[in-house]
């Protein structure tokens, strides 16, 4: 059975397959996340969550040697009553916490080495709706924990035989809240973020950070920045999402309004735990996030040559403003880690992932929307022009995303290897399923790892190349299935 669902220039899938999916607890290489409520072991109970952290604390101590793990949150409503099981339960292993208390994924990241701790566990789902939760693990470099790592713990996790700590021996937990003024600091620190010139540019910026912790952090980084004129929209950390979180197109209708109500020259918008970031035109039209990234790349290379990372699903926009810039582009696998990894391997200046995601090794190796609005905000400042116009003068391109859902005994890698011999002579990789290049256009195939359903995404100069690309393939598809 086939089924096609199709939006331009979206990630369509994750929130609604979530929101209806019958799977509610995922183990992955990312972490551990499941709807709250249930039955343990078919969602994210206070069993699952004491269970998987005994294995993290574990493994962190194991590996590192350091009884210390960073802890932090965004402003979920399960969030306080998840922050209670996780430090209660590092600390009856004998583990020291320092607890961030609302905070973002990136400020956590930069706590765990700042903290000279094993690890760090940030209580998040990230852009997923409020019924969901999860913990985002990180090793001792405050970077997200590997495959090979991810697979130990949960053989950990599977087979725990472990003797609690004695009273004498419990870890201590202490709150810390200095670490939002710590990070802006560091960002306030960066060469290429000019505090002058955005402050000159008297901006006035309206902002969406969907009643999470970015309703705390943004607005300080603006003001930090010389932002005077800041046009709040669901700002109060109390977890009631007032859309669905995911920041796309679709979903920001509401700050889309205010920045044209306000006459606003952008808008800003944030997911509840401030990794990905999108932005909002003065005419009130979506910049894009897949253009976030290229437009913070784009100003890094304008002052600094080097080489850029994305995700095999990103805009190819980035390799042509990379080869542009005299650097050279490179694509890895998708996922956060994996870009990481290969922006290690490359060198890369800048990097990220075509969501919103933004990376900045000067600062740190993980997603952080605050450092790429400092660093948007700088490039916007100097182009001296409307946001509008920047994004004009970048190439234009437009993805298509597609499914199609087949029969669970239907061997998916079996199908994408006949694929990928049909089209053998174009350049392609099989380094995450099946990427295939036709000039300038594209079609990435990816198999879902929780159900079974392809991915197709397609990515051309017009709507129509696109969607009639993507098509194609899924006219192949079905002729290979016959």
């Amino acid at each position: 059975m086939f089924k096609k669902c199709k939006r331009l220039n979206d990630n369509i899938f994750t929130f609604e397959d979530l929101k209806y999916s019958k799977v509610t607890l995922i183990k992955s290489i990312s972490g551990i996340r499941g709807t709250i409520g249930g039955k343990a072991g078919e969602a994210l109970t206070p069993t699952d969550i004491v269970k998987f952290t005994t294995a993290f604390g574990l493994w962190v101590v194991e590996k590192t040697n350091k009884k210390k793990i960073v802890v932090g949150r965004d402003a979920r409503i399960s969030g306080e009553m998840v922050r209670n099981l996780v430090v209660g339960t590092l600390q009856g292993l004998g583990i020291d916490v320092v607890d961030l208390g609302l905070s973002t994924t990136p400020t956590v990241e930069i706590a765990v080495p700042e903290e000279n701790a094993g690890g760090g566990i940030i209580i998040t789902a990230s852009h997923n709706p409020k019924q969901w939760n999860a913990l985002k693990l990180l090793n001792h470099e405050g970077e997200f924990i590997n495959d090979d790592e991810g697979k130990k713990l949960l053989e950990i996790a599977e087979d725990i035989d472990i003797n609690f700590a004695e009273v004498d021996n419990l870890g201590k937990a202490k709150q810390d809240d200095t670490y939002l003024q710590k990070h802006i600091d560091k960002i306030l620190a960066l060469p290429l973020v000019d505090v002058k010139a955005i402050k000159a540019a008297n901006f006035k910026v309206a902002i969406d950070c969907v009643n999470s912790s970015g309703g705390i952090f943004v607005p300080a980084l603006l003001k930090a920045l010389g932002v005077e004129t800041i046009h709040e929209l669901y700002c109060t950390p109390d977890g009631n999402f007032p859309h669905n979180p995911e920041p796309l197109p679709e979903n920001i209708t509401a700050l889309c309004y205010e920045v044209t109500k306000n006459k606003a020259d952008l808008g800003i918008v944030v997911d509840p735990d401030v990794d990905r970031l999108c932005f909002v035109c003065e005419d009130g039209s979506p910049f894009g996030e897949e253009y976030t990234l290229v437009a913070v790349a784009d100003y890094i290379l304008k002052n600094k040559k080097g080489n850029t990372v994305s995700n095999l699903s990103s805009t190819r926009a980035l390799r042509d403003v990379t080869e542009n810039a005299g650097g050279e582009y490179s694509a890895s696998a998708v996922g956060e880690v994996n870009v990481v990894t290969l922006m290690k391997e490359c060198n890369a200046v800048i990097g990220g992932e075509g969501n919103g995601g933004v990376i900045y090794p000067e600062l740190h190796y993980g997603r952080d929307a605050l450092v790429g609005i400092a660093l948007f905000l700088s490039h916007l400042a100097k182009f001296g022009k409307s946001i509008s116009v920047l994004r004009a003068s970048y190439p234009s391109y437009f993805i298509s995303k597609n499914k199609i859902t087949l029969t669970p005994e239907m061997d998916i890698d079996k199908l994408l290897l006949a694929m990928e011999e049909k089209y053998k002579a174009q350049p392609h990789s099989t380094i995450d399923g099946l990427k295939i290049e036709f000039d300038k256009q594209w079609v990435h195939l990816r198999k879902s790892n929780t159900e079974p359903i392809i991915r197709i995404y397609s990515e051309s100069d017009s709507e129509t190349a696109a969607e009639n690309l993507a098509n194609k393939i899924i006219s192949d598809i079905k002729e290979i299935l016959k």
